[in-house]
This record gives structure tokens, sequence and C-alpha cells, in this order.
């Protein structure tokens, strides 16, 4: 049905080797579908510019176990072949939850086999001890094979081949060094690949690569869907989700969201909710359009990187007035982390500029050295456009940057979980018709949320 790509820690080279798959894949004949296992949204941008379709997270925290095998199961039915690119080393899971979330959990939950990422730029004989630990720690797993990367030489990879013959375990696939291939990182991890300089030869490198290094006799059988031959398939269908519901042309309302390089955290699932509910999404840019766009109803401001454009968003002083003059007008309004940033009254950057920002919040954005990280089970405090006031939603926090004071009318309660020092806090912003918060969330689980969301919208419509 399809196959993760996991390691045994991060920064192996999962992302690379899932995208040159990927890359090799869609020069095929027939539809590559692509998931992300956790919250993140930087690897779905690579797997999405490479499949042209939306990559899938799969988070049964942040939604639940039915909803993730839900959501597997309808886009694997769309396409020709799939795969599954793993969070972090096999096991590892959220804090605290005995590896619920981690790649091996997503593994036992859809049934898929595994294809065990090594890098072999330090090791020789030892990494038979590696891989079969890997293989024997949980036998509800099945390893279908190896794929070695930087691989130092041809003497090299007889040493590692020799290693792991008593082991019988296929080696999937071969990746020497490619010091050509590069993806940068900076603070929140890699660069998003809208930002990268020369991203189509490095597409074009990578499936490469692709064509190359790996064993497709073996591969192609893994990746292969129910799909019997691969050919190109119609126009993906909308998600069965039965607690969505179409409305009429008339009641649609228009939905702005901001979208370029400074905000592209959505996860498509979220998108996709608004649609079918009758929403007609109008993508925008805060850096380079000249006013928000007309006869909207609502706003989204995903999360994003506002700290690396902060000159570009300040400069754009029409669109700053614009926003600002919107939402305290009553316009419904949802900002997420880097939507949350971009409303306050400034943001200092990494090298320590201030720049002025929307305003609408009072309180000023700083980048700090802590990285604030990890799920959170939030209760709202109150009503907000998203929820009511007692609702319970589960969150992921990810931010390197915080505020100078917390917000008057918070929206959330939650504990941030320390070995040391748990502790309680108010979170989040809400004014006028605002909800603002670092947290990011994924409504797959909670349809509610975007109902509700609507509903404000189509009550400020009739406002108008």
């Amino acid at each position: 049905m399809s196959l993760v790509i996991a390691a045994d820690r991060s920064g192996v080279g999962k992302t690379t080797v899932t995208a040159a798959i990927l890359a090799s894949l869609k020069a095929r004949p027939g539809v590559v579908q692509s998931f992300k296992v956790g919250p993140d949204y930087i690897d779905p941008m690579f797997h999405t510019v490479v499949t042209q379709r939306p990559c899938r997270n799969l988070d049964p925290i942040l939604t639940s176990e039915p909803y993730t095998q839900q959501i597997f199961h309808t886009h694997t039915q769309q396409a020709n072949y799939a795969l599954i690119e793993g969070v972090m080393g096999l096991f590892d899971g959220a804090i605290g939850q005995q590896g619920r979330g981690s790649t091996a959990h997503i593994a036992r939950l859809l049934d898929v086999p595994i294809a065990l990422v090594l890098d072999c730029s330090r090791l020789s004989d030892s990494i038979a001890a590696l891989v079969h630990g890997y293989r024997s720690f949980d036998p509800q797993l099945q390893i279908a094979g190896v794929i070695l990367n930087r691989v130092g030489s041809d003497r090299h990879l007889q040493s590692l081949k020799s290693a792991l013959q008593p082991l019988s375990i296929r080696i999937l696939g071969v990746l020497q060094r490619q010091p050509s291939i590069h993806i940068p990182d900076r603070h929140l991890g890699l660069v998003p690949i809208d930002e990268l300089e020369g991203a189509d030869g490095l597409l074009q490198q990578l499936a490469t690569v692709g064509n190359r290094c790996f064993d497709w006799s073996a591969l192609l059988p893994l990746l292969a869907t129910t799909q019997a031959t691969p050919t190109p398939l119609a126009a993906p269908v909308r998600p069965q989700i039965s607690a969505l519901t179409s409305s009429t042309p008339s009641s649609r309302v228009r939905i702005a969201i901001a979208k370029d390089v400074a905000f592209s955290f959505y996860y498509a699932d979220n998108l996709d909710q608004l649609r079918h509910l009758g929403a007609e999404l109008v993508f925008w840019s805060p850096i380079h359009d000249n006013a928000l766009p007309n006869h909207i109803h609502g706003l989204y401001l995903g999360g994003g990187f506002p700290e690396m454009f902060a000159v570009e968003l300040s400069e754009n002083v029409a669109v700053r007035q614009d926003l600002k003059t919107a939402i305290q007008a009553g316009l419904p309004t949802y900002a997420e982390c880097g939507g949350l940033m971009y409303l306050c009254e400034s943001l200092q950057t990494l090298q320590g500029k201030r720049f002025p920002m929307v305003g609408v919040l009072p309180a000023n954005v700083k980048m700090a050295k802590r990285l604030t990280l990890g799920y959170r089970c939030a209760i709202a405090t109150q009503n907000t456009p998203l929820l009511t006031a007692g609702t319970t939603v589960w969150g992921h926090e990810f931010h390197h940057s915080e505020l100078d004071q917390d917000g008057d009318n918070p929206t959330y309660t939650f504990s941030r979980q320390t070995v040391a020092h748990p502790s309680e806090i108010s979170e989040g912003w809400h004014r006028y018709n605002l909800h603002a918060s670092y947290l990011h969330l994924h409504w797959g689980n909670q349809p509610e949320i975007p109902k509700r969301f609507i509903q404000q919208c189509r009550d400020f419509k009739a406002t108008c």
C-alpha cells in the first residue's frame, strides 16, 4: 500500500532520500501521493513541489488514530504510488507519550512496511548491530530493507554489505556522499523550497540520484497502491468526512489566506475543510499586494517566517493599515504563530533590528535563543471566532520568538511540560473578532472549528 521512510535518528537524510524517490517517481506514469508524519510544515512543501499534489500530515496527536487512517486511505485511493516520510528516529514520539505520534506508531497504525535510512559516514561493521536492534525491537514492525546514505567509497560499501549479509536484509538504495546536493537549514529547520535559489536544478539532481541509486525492482512493489495500473488519474475527490457539509453558492463567504514566503505554514486538510464548507479561498501576499482582497468576510494568517521578511512586511504600510482597520472593524480573523507575530506592534529580528508591524496587538515580539517546541493540550478560555469557551484542543508550538507581554484577554490555558518545571500558562490574544495564538491547530478531528469560523464569516457578511 505504501512505504515509510524512517531513520535511526534525526539528521541522517530522510528528507533528501524521500525527495529523491518522489522526484524519480514523478517522472514515471501515474500519480504520486506523499505523506509526512507529525506536525511539520516545511518537509511537506518539498513534497508538494515535487509531486504537484498537497502532502498530507499524519499526526494522531493533533487529530486522532481513526482520522489518520481515514486521510491516508482516502488519498492513497486517488494515487498510483504513495510514500510516507517519517519524523526523527523511528521510535521517537511526543515526550511522555510512550512513542505516540512516532514513525513506528504510524507504521503500526497503517500496517505499512519501513525503509530504514542509515547515515553510514561513521559506520562499518557496527551497522549490523544497529540494524539488528531496530529490526528486533518491535516485532510488530516490518522492516522491508535499508537505505545506506553517505557511503564513502566502493570499499566502504563492500564493508557495509559484508556486515549486513548475515541479517539477510535487503538493501533498497545506496547513496554516496552528495556534496552538490545541499538543502540549507536555519533556526526552525530546513529553508522552505520557495526561498531556495536554483530549486529546479536541485529537483533535477534529486531525480537523477533517485533514478541511479535505488533498487527499483524492490521499491516499486512497495510503493504501489491498490491501483491496478500506473495511469494518470482524474482530479482528486474530496475526502469523505461526514461532519462536513457544503454550502449553497448564495451563502458562500470569501476568506483571505495570507500566502507568500513569509506566511506558508498551512495544513492542506484545514484549507480543504474550508472549501468543502463552501468558502471561497482568496490567496494574497502581505509582502507584494498593495491592499487586502476586495469583499472578504474572513482572514486566515498562517505561520511562517515573518522574522526573515520583516523589512518587506514593514515597508508595505498600506497593507498594514488595511489589516488593522479591517480587524478593528470586526473581520473574523485567525492568526497562528507567524500571523500572531505580524499583528504585534513591532518585530525584532535575529539581527536585533526592530521593525513596525500591523499594531493590532499591544505587544512587541523579538527572536529568542530558546526554541519553544511541543504538543499542548489547551482549553479555550472564552468564545473566539474558532472556539467556544471550554473547548479542549491539541495543538503544537514551534517558535523561536517571544512577546514582551502576555495577552490581556488570552485564548487558552495549557501546560508546557518540562522534566524539571511543568507550568500552567495562559496564552494567546482575543480582541475585536480576532483569535491569535502561537498554537498551531490541525482541524481534522474537530470539524466544528472550521464550521464555527465559517459561521462567524457569514455573520460578518450579513452586516456588510
